[in-house]
C-alpha cells in the first residue's frame, strides 16, 4: 500500500469511527440537526467522485515537482489531527449530528478561542490535501468548494441551535473569533 491510499484509508476511518462514536443519545435535543449530516456525506461523495474524474480528464497540474506531491498526505493528516484535538477539546458536547446535550457548555478556550468550528477547519485542511494529491486546480477546486459550502450551510444550523441555547453569550463569542479560518472568516 502506497502512502496516498495509506493516507486515505486513515483519513476514511478516522471519519467513521467519529460517525460511529460520537452520535447523540436519548437526553439530548432532537431534530435540529435539519438533516445536514445526511447533506455533507452526499456532497462530499459526489464532490470526491467528480474531482477524482475532473482529474483523471482534465490536465491543471498545480504542481510538477516531485517533492511537493507529498504535501497532500501531510494536510489530510494534519486536517485529521487539528479534527481530533478539536473534538478531545469539546469533550462530551461533541456529536457528528447537531444536537444540545445535558448540561451543554459553550466551549471558549483552545483552538475555540480563536476558531468557531476547529473540527471543519481540520476536515476542510484534510479535503485540500486531498485536492492537492490530485495535482489538478479544477478538481482541487471542486472538492474544496463544494464541501466548504457544505460546512457553511452545517454552520448556519449549528450557530442558530448555540444562539438559541446561549444567546447573548454565543454573540459575544461570535463576535471575538472567527468561523473556521483564524484572523479570516
Amino acid at each position: 500500500m502506497n502512502l496516498f491510499t495509506s493516507t486515505y484509508v486513515i483519513w476514511i476511518l478516522s471519519e467513521v469511527i467519529l460517525n460511529r462514536r460520537f452520535r447523540s443519545g436519548k437526553t439530548d435535543k432532537k431534530s435540529v440537526d435539519k438533516n445536514s449530516e445526511g447533506l455533507i456525506w452526499l456532497f462530499i461523495v459526489v464532490a470526491m467522485t467528480a474531482s477524482v474524474f475532473i482529474s483523471k480528464s482534465y490536465s491543471f497540474p498545480i504542481f510538477t515537482n516531485e517533492q511537493l506531491e507529498f504535501t497532500g498526505p501531510v494536510l489530510i493528516i494534519t486536517g485529521i489531527a487539528i479534527r481530533f484535538i478539536a473534538i478531545k477539546q469539546l469533550g462530551r458536547f461533541f456529536t457528528v449530528d447537531v444536537t444540545i446535550r445535558k448540561d451543554h457548555q459553550l466551549m471558549q478556550s483552545g483552538f475555540y478561542n480563536v476558531i468557531r468550528h476547529p473540527s471543519y477547519s481540520g476536515s476542510l485542511l484534510s479535503f485540500f490535501g486531498f485536492g492537492l494529491t490530485l495535482n489538478n486546480w479544477l478538481g482541487l477546486a471542486v472538492v474544496f468548494l463544494t464541501v466548504l459550502f457544505a460546512f457553511i450551510h452545517r454552520m448556519n444550523i449549528e450557530e442558530k441551535v448555540l444562539m438559541d441555547q446561549f444567546g447573548s453569550r454565543y454573540a459575544e463569542y461570535v463576535k471575538k473569533t472567527k468561523r473556521i479560518f483564524p484572523f479570516i472568516y
